[in-house]
């Protein structure tokens, strides 16, 4: 199952009324997260300086472990992607990072498997077929 199909079955599972949210949150990230001027490896960097290496590499190497929002929080802070994501999908930060402790386990699993980064030009195309299917 590709990155598409479990962001979208997240959503699904969510139900009707928070599919919305959940998918515009995930949309939102994937924008912001290709926008960002580190990118993917900026992300990987932020969450192992902010405590979360192990995480990543469960996550890179496709095991799953659970994050709470508070460790998003913590892991992502600094970056700015949790505003820009929320400012995105109209939602607030609290929002944000409970979704992504759900979703960027698999957004990492995608774009950074085994811990290397996918190109930025395919990350690029990726990133467009994501929001092209979620917004």
């Amino acid at each position: 199952m590709g990155i598409l199909d479990s962001i979208q079955q997240l959503a699904g599972q969510a139900g009707a009324a928070a599919q919305g949210d959940q998918a515009k949150i995930a949309g939102g990230f994937i924008e912001a997260l290709a926008a960002h001027p580190e990118g993917i490896t900026g992300v990987l960097d932020s969450l192992k300086a902010n405590g979360m290496a192990d995480h990543v590499g469960a996550w890179a190497a496709g095991q799953a472990q659970t994050a709470t929002p508070e460790q998003i929080e913590q892991g992502l802070g600094s970056t700015g992607l949790i505003e820009k994501t929320a400012q995105s999908a109209g939602v607030s930060s609290s929002v944000v990072t409970s979704a992504l402790a759900i979703v960027l386990p698999m957004v990492i699993q995608h774009f950074a498997p085994n811990g290397q980064t996918a190109e930025p030009s395919t990350f690029s195309s990726l990133a467009q077929q994501v929001l092209g299917k979620l917004l």
